[in-house]
């Protein structure tokens, strides 16, 4: 499989916060090996920006669109970018 980089901005909304929905995306990007950061906006929403290969991207989004338990994502976007290597680890930001 040939290597395509890229990054993505993931914006869910629904039951997202307080319920360790930027826990359970920073257990599953680590785990996938993508990096970059997931924090809560003031809306209630929860926005992910990740770098990586294109399919293991891809396999997150899908994790996000599902949530852990106590979560409900009612909606989700995604919005594809130029792969820059901006980030070295995955975090969780505040």
């Amino acid at each position: 499989m040939a290597s395509y980089l890229v990054k993505a901005e993931i914006t869910v909304s629904g039951l997202v916060q307080g319920v360790g929905f930027r826990y359970f995306v920073h257990s599953k990007a680590q785990s996938i090996g993508l990096n970059g950061y997931t924090k809560n906006l003031f809306t209630g929403e929860v926005v992910t920006v990740v770098e990586g290969e294109k399919y293991l991207v891809e396999e997150l989004i899908d994790y996000i669109k599902i949530g852990p338990s106590r979560s409900h994502v009612k909606s989700h976007s995604v919005n594809w970018f130029e792969y820059k290597n901006e980030f070295k680890i995955f975090e969780i930001k505040r």
